[in-house]
């Protein structure tokens, strides 16, 4: 099944050309198919899943006729599709569910985590420990048994046979400025250790608190770099913010990105030697935690 997320958004861009080649403003596609404009606005934005129906009539109100007509329609079945994340309504949050969306047909997946552990890779005490400090400063907008649930299914999915190609980042920042205990962290390393030592597709690089980044500036957040199979499915780069996630799916924009990660690549610990270190501080954590200090 193709990202019903990626389908909307080709969707949405496909809406908008349409209507502007009509020289028609929202409010004036809106009249013609009997919708508010912020309707219109949303399904331009891929805000909303498309309804086929309403898409169909739509069609035929702007004469699209043909394989166009086909094509387009064939997008819109495909972008009102679910998955597996939608079961779980709102309760897993807004954020993961985009992210579930995405991984589920990549073909690859690239991340710089600058503030945190890889969602995807986490262990249930670390989720649940991660849980934790987001009550202490806000009212939840997910259920966190839910949350921690979806995110055990998104690695369970990550590792199927057919799953895409996964690199992170580590930012070593994350494994010491994070106040969760000393064995959760320690668990949580040993888990990813695990992981990428049984997957040769997952890999994870550490990128040392004072290593140097070479050939431009400083990252300003986390972000994440998605490529998928089909052709018409253009590489989108999601940045993390404090409160949302910004995702660009303009060339020149995801080209900036991708730049910035090749740099980070380069500037990071290989494959083996970022699995030596994680290792090397899960023991040391494990050891701080069994001597009482």
């Amino acid at each position: 099944m193709p990202s019903p997320y990626v389908r909307r958004r080709r969707l949405a861009a496909e809406i908008r050309e349409l209507r502007e080649s009509r020289g028609l403003t929202t409010d004036g596609l809106a009249r013609l198919v009997f919708h508010s404009r912020t309707k219109i606005t949303r399904l331009e934005n891929a805000q909303i899943r498309p309804d086929l129906t309403e898409i169909m009539n739509m069609l035929d109100a702007l004469e699209v006729t043909g394989s166009e007509y086909d094509r387009i329609c064939k997008l819109a079945r495909e972008a009102g599709q679910k998955g597996w994340w939608d079961r779980y309504g709102v309760s897993m949050g807004p954020r993961q569910k985009v992210a579930a969306d995405l991984e589920y047909n990549a073909g690859t997946v690239r991340s710089y985590d600058q503030t945190a552990m890889p969602g995807a890779l986490q262990c249930r005490p670390f989720i649940e420990a991660l849980i934790k400090l987001d009550e202490s400063q806000r009212s939840l907008n997910y259920q966190p048994e839910r949350l921690t649930e979806a995110r055990v299914n998104r690695q369970r999915e990550l590792l199927r046979q057919d799953g895409p190609t996964y690199e992170t980042i580590l930012d070593e920042c994350v494994i010491h400025r994070l106040t969760v205990p000393p064995q959760t962290m320690a668990a949580q390393l040993e888990h990813m250790v695990r992981v990428v030592s049984e997957q040769e597709r997952i890999t994870v690089r550490v990128l040392l608190h004072n290593a140097s980044i070479p050939g431009g500036l400083l990252p300003k957040s986390s972000f994440y770099l998605y490529t998928f199979p089909e052709p018409g499915d253009p590489p989108m780069a999601v940045v993390d913010t404090v409160t949302t996630d910004v995702i660009l799916n303009q060339r020149a924009e995801v080209v900036r990105y991708i730049g910035m990660y090749d740099r980070l690549r380069e500037a990071a610990l290989s494959r083996e030697d970022s699995i030596t270190f994680l290792e090397r501080v899960a023991r040391r954590l494990a050891d701080e935690t069994g001597s009482g200090t």
